[in-house]
């Protein structure tokens, strides 16, 4: 897949914005979702695409769907045979952006490009450094009203090696925000634009705390 050249692909709507990077497991069981599992089985790479529902649910079409996903490759899969019902272990990779939604027939399809981060002003270690000690505030503040221990810190904020723009991303998949600020993270489109999004989810995320504990 090229910047320049849509491709055709498999896509699965969730109730869920996918991060690149994070694990998916899945429990396949509707018609048309086994459908494209097999398809996919059947390519040396299997991997379908996953975007956020905006509206409506994923069993039975009829939702409204975001244009901006990841891609999912399968990485271990379990065929209860006949029953059409799979279990699924998936890892996110790559975001993309959906420039035409296909038929869904059988099941969703789109032509998508690959979407890597656009150019913006630099995201510096001192950037990233402030937010991870929001982060962290955040832990301990929770973790002193339930008196409960708080794992190290590399432990609560994951793989620090990465590149500034995929640090974001497991940042973001670490905190249990709500699924609009995941999206707003995913369809950043620099990586500065997503320090900005994950901060205001942050200090949303510090306000519900301080409000349900003062109630």
């Amino acid at each position: 897949m090229t910047a320049a050249d849509p491709t055709e692909l498999a896509m699965f709507p969730l109730q869920s914005a996918l991060l690149p990077d994070e694990e998916l497991p899945l429990r396949i069981f509707e018609p048309r979702y086994s459908a494209l599992v097999r398809d996919c089985l059947r390519d040396t790479d299997p991997r379908f695409g996953v975007v956020l529902i905006a509206r409506g649910r994923e069993v039975g079409g009829g939702d409204v769907r975001c244009d901006v996903g990841a891609v999912a490759r399968i990485t271990e899969c379990v065929d209860f045979g006949a029953s059409g019902r799979f279990a699924l272990r998936c890892r996110m990779g790559e975001r993309i952006r959906v420039c035409e939604w296909l038929p869904d027939d059988p099941y969703p399809r789109a032509m998508v490009r690959p979407w890597p981060d656009e150019p913006g002003e630099p995201v510096t270690a001192g950037q990233l450094r402030e937010l991870e000690d929001r982060v962290i505030a955040l832990f301990e503040r929770i973790a002193a009203v339930r008196d409960v221990p708080l794992p190290e810190r590399d432990v609560l904020l994951g793989n620090r090696d990465a590149d500034p723009g995929a640090r974001l991303y497991v940042l973001a998949s670490r905190l249990p925000i709500g699924q609009a600020d995941r999206y707003s993270v995913l369809a950043a489109p620099s990586v500065a634009d997503r320090l900005a999004a994950l901060g205001e989810a942050v200090e949303t995320m510090a306000a519900m705390i301080e409000f349900q504990l003062s109630e």
